[in-house]
């Protein structure tokens, strides 16, 4: 991963182990301007479960939310063959972040245009639009 930017149309995914949220940079890599595009919930957790075999201390909560981890890579990967996006810009918290990558098809990674390790889940878009400013120069 060469670049790091926000170019414009980019899909920006900005969550945690317990959600996402999407944005599309309707401004360019100078100017990011974010429209929200959606969330991504966890659903069937419990059902599901993580990928891999899960440690024994690992706890519910983590348990969770490395399946989440799983549905988020699998959402991105079905996107990205879908043809829904050319570039992705990821930001997670550390931990998540972790736990995505590893998951992520090549399909996913061949349009990764930015990967911060960062928990902006709670700011407000304008909050984030400064983030990824300081973050791509």
């Amino acid at each position: 991963m060469a670049k790091q930017s926000v170019p414009k149309h980019a899909l920006v995914c900005i969550g945690t182990g317990e959600g996402a949220t999407f944005f599309r940079n309707m401004g360019d890599a100078g100017n990011i301007e974010l429209e929200n595009k959606g969330k991504l919930e966890p659903g069937d957790l419990a059902d599901e479960g993580p990928s891999g075999k899960s440690p024994p201390e690992q706890s519910d909560r983590e348990s969770m939310e490395a399946t989440f981890s799983k549905q988020l890579a699998e959402f991105l990967y079905q996107k990205a063959h879908a043809g829904e996006y050319d570039d992705l810009v990821l930001v997670l918290d550390p931990d998540t972040l972790g736990e995505v990558r590893p998951l992520l098809h090549k399909e996913v990674l061949d349009r990764m245009a930015m990967e911060l390790d960062k928990t902006l889940t709670n700011h407000s878009v304008k909050d984030i639009e400064r983030s990824l400013k300081a973050a791509s120069s």
